[in-house]
């Protein structure tokens, strides 16, 4: 049986270049990088060789990258860690409603702790408006945090406009940009960022390394007390091998992103999307339509759980999801799908399809293939046929 993977916004492969870059840093190169000894200089050394190439890919300097432990590390680091910084300055945060969890769950810690909190809503293609941001800004505002591109329906958002108005007013502006970071050109002086979070496992690195866009002069407060590392901004013996691993993905996204290899991924996905909206009845496209992911495909199918799609394709050998991957498990419709104005009973047909770097037109001419047929076979299950019939 074919196996068809299709969930890279979830999580990506890691690239054996970065895997056998990472290696010796398990046994032959092993010190402590804080160890003045030769075996802690040679990680050391590693440690600012990878910062500069993580750097390097978005248009940092390399003192301006802090490594974590993933993106939602970065995430709650820029958000907690700037709102208590400057809470003598003011206590609101604008958000919106569509970010990741990792964004959601530290704003709503943060209103626990007294801070007030703006979640903008979206229109239907999960776009923010610009008026509605500027009406939202109050002299008490410290910090706007909007994600850079949606991981679940693959919108882009418009951050050089917010990073304008931020600026102007003296507001610290931080995206996640978990799903941009190696998958798309982004340098950060051009996005006019205070601070950018990423995630490696996101662009061909290991799970479990991230890291921190801070701009030099960000006044903010570290999360995690202990040592001196990552130049007293982030405590705890540094994983040598992750920073390497994601140093290394860094340079080969780099390589990817000049030699334009999402332009295949990109004509790919539109192959997908026309072959769906032409292929399938009563489904409909989630996300803009061109202001996205260049691999995100995001449908609802009337009439179908998306839980029962993906099993169905599983048994096919096609892995897909239905959202994010941090809330696979819960029951509960997307509240990316619902935000942008869809019903439960909708945003629980939903189907994300996520290209990359190892797709194959191939591999997208199986999946239509199969897709029409498996959503034939559950509408006939549904309990809903009848509806169905009426609406055909």
């Amino acid at each position: 049986m074919k196996r068809i993977y299709l969930d890279h916004a979830a999580t990506t492969p890691t690239d054996p270049e970065v895997v056998k870059e990472m290696e010796i840093y398990f046994n032959k190169r092993f010190g402590n990088p804080n160890s003045i000894h030769s075996f802690g200089q040679e990680t050391r050394e590693a440690i600012e060789e990878a910062r500069k190439k993580v750097a390097h890919l978005i248009g940092a300097e390399p003192s301006e990258i802090i490594f974590t432990s993933g993106g939602t590390e970065a995430d709650n680091h820029a958000i907690k860690g700037v709102a208590w910084a400057n809470q003598k300055r003011g206590n609101h945060i604008i958000t919106s409603q569509i970010e990741h969890h990792a964004v959601l769950h530290s704003c709503r810690f943060l209103e626990s702790q007294g801070f007030r909190v703006t979640y903008l809503p979206v229109d239907k293609y999960g776009l923010i408006d610009i008026v509605d941001l500027e009406k939202a800004i109050t002299d008490q505002t410290i910090l706007i945090t909007i994600m850079h591109a949606n991981n679940e329906i693959g919108t882009i958002e418009p951050i050089k406009e917010i990073a304008e108005i931020a600026r102007k007013r003296e507001i610290y502006f931080h995206t996640d940009a978990v799903q941009t970071v190696g998958n798309i050109p982004l340098k950060v002086k051009e996005l006019g960022v205070d601070m950018l979070s990423m995630s490696a496992h996101k662009f061909y690195g290991p799970k479990g390394v991230g890291a921190l866009y801070l701009k030099k002069g960000v006044k903010i407060i570290s999360l995690i007390d202990g040592g001196g590392q990552e130049r007293n901004r982030r405590a705890s013996t540094e994983n040598v091998p992750g920073i390497v691993g994601i140093g290394k993905a860094a340079e080969l996204a780099e390589k990817r992103l000049i030699q334009n290899e999402e332009d295949g991924t990109i004509r790919m996905r539109d192959k997908l999307i026309k072959g769906i909206s032409h292929g399938v009845e009563n489904a409909y496209l989630n996300g803009h339509p061109i202001n996205r992911l260049p691999g995100n495909v995001n449908f609802c199918f009337e009439f179908v759980e998306g839980e029962s799609i993906l099993l169905n394709l599983d048994m096919e050998g096609i892995a897909a999801s239905s959202g994010s991957a941090c809330t696979s498990g819960s029951l509960e419709p997307s509240h990316v799908l619902l935000a942008i104005g869809l019903p439960p009973e909708m945003a629980h047909g939903s189907l994300r399809l996520s290209l990359g770097k190892g797709n194959t037109e191939e591999e997208i001419d199986y999946v239509l293939e199969v897709l029409p047929r498996i959503i034939k076979k559950l509408r006939e299950l549904s309990p809903f046929k009848g509806s169905w019939k009426r609406v055909r």
